[in-house]
């Protein structure tokens, strides 16, 4: 477990210099095309700032457009004492609590580090789980927090929203012009280059939802460990797969961040979806209650 997360750092580093080397290449693509080589820092140096300022504010964003409304210990004293008592276990700052007014059962955490960290769950999730599963899935959570996954996927969406800007904005300008007539430009290279850019932010969105397949796998693990009782998430995730998770507020950005997909429809399955199949994950947790 503890090698699982120290790889998850590691693989951090991987992914933002993917990122920053995708942001990288579309200046570099775009400076080719129109005959300006300082296109390339201009593109990394937005790339970066824009991050930065995902990091500081696409926590308050995700919670706003999901509808999370913050609650008091008096609001709901169950799941204030749960995650409370979570984060005694774990060793960690008592997150800001947050609740959905959703019929959907569903989670998710958000923030930047355990000091400024949210937790929310909807309504939904609160009525149909008993207390060993509310405690499995908000443990869940807590290990996105524990595991600094909350960083990482804010990062992530701050550059993965970013190069997808800079690719919107290198069609508009070779749609409207912009380029150096008097360059001699071989027409394979435009091809090329037009290919580049329409393809990076694929690439980057699909390089986001192995991170956060990935990321749901290992916090499942982390929250088995917290409560020693992997049956109650295994439950949880049953319980989920038969109720719905599909929230009312659709919102593909932050879908990455749920407990389970927030998104309605069968497409999301497979490659483009946030989240790995729930019975993948009840298999693996239902292993790991054999070694408790």
């Amino acid at each position: 477990m503890y090698s699982a997360i120290a790889a998850n750092k590691r693989n951090t580093l991987v992914i933002m210099a993917l990122f920053i080397g995708i942001i990288t290449g579309l200046g570099w693509v775009g400076g080719q095309l129109y005959g300006n080589g300082s296109w390339v820092y201009w593109a990394l140096a937005f790339g970066l700032a824009y991050a930065l300022i995902q990091y500081f504010i696409a926590d308050k964003l995700a919670l706003a457009v999901n509808g999370a409304k913050p609650i008091a210990k008096s609001d709901n004293p169950r799941l204030y004492r749960i995650v409370e008592n979570l984060s005694i276990a774990s060793g960690m700052p008592t997150p800001k609590i947050y609740v959905m007014n959703d019929p959907a059962a569903n989670a998710f955490a958000t923030g930047r580090n355990p000091a400024h960290a949210s937790v929310a769950a909807t309504t939904g999730l609160l009525d149909i789980m008993d207390d060993d599963e509310l405690e499995a899935v908000m443990a869940h959570e807590m290990g996105h927090v524990k595991n600094y996954d909350i960083r990482v996927m804010m990062i992530v969406f701050g550059l993965v929203s970013a190069i997808g800007l800079l690719a919107d904005g290198l069609l508009r300008i070779g749609w409207f012009g912009g380029g150096n007539d008097n360059r001699q430009v071989p027409p394979i290279f435009y091809i090329i280059g037009i290919i580049a850019i329409l393809l990076a932010p694929l690439a980057a969105l699909l390089v986001q939802l192995a991170v956060s397949r990935q990321r749901e796998y290992l916090a499942d693990a982390t929250g088995a460990m917290t409560t020693r009782y992997p049956e109650a998430l295994a439950s949880a995730l049953s319980k989920i797969a038969q109720q719905g998770s599909a929230t009312r507020a659709q919102n593909g950005s932050t879908a990455h961040l749920f407990f389970a997909n927030p998104l309605k429809g069968k497409m999301l399955t497979g490659l483009f979806s946030t989240h790995p199949p729930i019975e993948q994950r009840i298999k693996r947790l239902r292993e790991m209650a054999g070694k408790f």
